[in-house]
Formats: structure tokens, sequence, C-alpha cells
């Protein structure tokens, strides 16, 4: 039995180990090496552990624990950050699945509770931003009612420009 609830500050490590593995697995041959290979749990704990803290009022974290209580999944959202956007408009900031375990349900599953949390907050939509080479991740938001909106944005990682597509849902 999965359960999704609010992250407390005890996941931190447990979420930063999903992000940086499940980027090291996504993101080869699509972000640099030099990138991928410089993402340390340990950093990003420091990082998320800040973030944490700081973000409480205005970000929603949600964690999927497994029957044996450990932490499996990790979607974070809030309000949309593009300038003059409805304030209604909410923001898929991430989420991400341990990778052994993607294709399980969990992804599916954290990103419904996230529907029903910005519901909830009062988000009438939900935008994200998807790296465009990212098919896999690509394809589970379109299976989840999302479609791209025509924006684009690049991320710059390591001196290479990476193209991120925008999706949103109404909710």
């Amino acid at each position: 039995m999965l359960t999704v609830r609010a992250m407390v500050e005890a996941d931190v490590a447990a979420v930063s180990a999903i992000r940086v593995t499940g980027w090291k697995a996504a993101y080869i041959g699509i972000v640099p090496r030099s990138h991928l290979d410089g993402m340390t749990v340990e950093a990003d704990t420091r990082r998320r552990r800040q973030h944490f803290k700081e973000s409480k009022a205005s970000t929603t974290n949600l964690v999927a624990v497994d029957t044996h209580g450990r932490v499996v999944g990790w979607a974070c959202f809030g309000p949309f950050r593009g300038a003059g956007t409805p304030a209604a408009t909410g923001e898929l900031y991430a989420l991400y699945v341990q990778p052994s375990l993607i294709g399980s349900g969990i992804g599916r599953t954290l990103l419904e509770a996230v529907h029903a949390h910005a519901m909830a907050r009062g988000f009438d939509r939900i935008r994200l931003w998807v790296i465009d080479e990212n098919t896999r991740a690509r394809r589970f938001y379109e299976r989840a009612g999302y479609a791209a909106d025509g924006a684009v944005q690049a991320g710059d990682y390591d001196g290479v420009s990476v193209s991120e597509v925008r999706y949103q849902r109404t909710l």
C-alpha cells in the first residue's frame, strides 16, 4: 500500500537521494555528463534542507511512502513562477520516483495527490517544465492530460543549453 503525505524535514535526505539518482538515470545523454557527475546526494541534501525551511509558506512538498515506511517518490508545487500569470495558476516544480520503481504507479499516485492539493489551494490549472528530450516524462504528463502550450525556455548545464517545453493542464 502506497501512501502520500506531507514531507517533513526528516524526509529531506531520502528525497535528495531520489532526486539525484533520478537525474542521473533520466538525463544521461541529454544533460552534460560533467553536470550529472557533479551532483551528489550530500550537496543536494544541504540545498534541499535549506530550501525546505525557506519555502514552507509557498511550496507544498509531498512524498510517496511504501508499506515499509520508505520514501519512494517526491513532488513539490506552488504558484507558477512566470510573470503576468493568473494567481490561480500553479506550477509543478518537481516530481521524482525512485528510478528502479518507475512504471509502478507511484508517479501517477503522486501527480493525482498534487492535483487534489493544488485544487484545495485554489489553483485551477497546473503548469510544468520538462526537458524537451525527456520523452518518458513527456509521455507520462501527456497521459495525465497535460499538453504542451507552445512555451519554451532553455536551461544552462555546464555551458550547454538544454531546451525545456512547458506543459499545462486544467484541474
